[in-house]
């Protein structure tokens, strides 16, 4: 690629096998051993709780934080892709202020420009994921409305109903994690406006830190497992 050289094309590729191969491993080889699928089970147990209760305001409020938080993200995603559109139009400017740092900092505009595209592709992928997760988090509260009372919490309808709101409500955890692992990937992805060896040793930094979160003890002797 035209002002990219063989050092940009091996960091550009370790950073899309590190994204790619954690998200497949997570989505698909953890093996119930990740903090995300624990979390899962949990609620399984929660929808199956749910069943017992007469009165759901609690459950309501609990669906409430978890649209909150999407929202959230959501919302920060399009301020990102704001503030980078604006990084196109200003490229001019920032080229020239590079030219004044002390770091030794030399750029094309197309390069600087494919960089920044590349940066607003990630969080376009974050924006769709959170859009959606808060999409199926407004499901799974209408699946929760729809789920029968107590009195009838023993019956198979009643059972499968508390079991499409925990199926719901995981695939939408799944698009959130999905998003907001974009989100730490795109820090290591800014070294690459320095070099490409600010690029790798983030990247690796960010891959090794979201693994220890979901497979480090601390959590994991907290959550121990579900009573069900």
């Amino acid at each position: 690629m035209h002002g990219f050289g063989t050092l940009d094309l091996i960091a550009f590729l370790w950073f899309v096998a590190a994204w790619a191969g954690y998200g497949a491993f997570m989505d698909w080889g953890a093996s119930g051993q990740s903090l995300n699928r624990r979390m899962d089970r949990y609620r399984t147990e929660w929808a199956r709780r749910m069943l017992a209760r007469d009165m759901r305001m609690l459950d309501g409020q609990i669906m409430g934080s978890l649209q909150n938080g999407t929202a959230f993200f959501a919302s920060t995603s399009l301020l990102a892709i704001g503030g980078i559109l604006a990084l196109l139009r200003a490229t001019e400017d920032i080229l020239q202020v590079f030219t004044t740092l002390p770091f030794g900092i030399e750029t094309t505009r197309a390069v600087w420009e494919t960089k920044v595209i590349g940066l607003l592709v990630i969080f376009i992928y974050a924006f769709f994921k959170f859009s959606w997760s808060y999409r199926l988090f407004n499901y799974a509260a209408i699946l929760m409305g729809a789920t029968p009372d107590s009195k009838h919490q023993e019956e198979d309808e009643a059972k499968a109903a508390a079991d499409r709101v925990a199926r719901m409500t995981t695939l939408a955890g799944r698009h959130f994690n999905r998003g907001q692992r974009a989100f730490f990937f795109a820090l290591g992805y800014l070294g690459w406006f320095v070099n490409a060896w600010l690029f790798m040793l983030p990247t690796a930094a960010v891959l090794v830190v979201i693994a220890v979160r979901q497979f480090g003890p601390a959590s994991h002797e907290v959550l121990g497992e579900p009573a069900s």
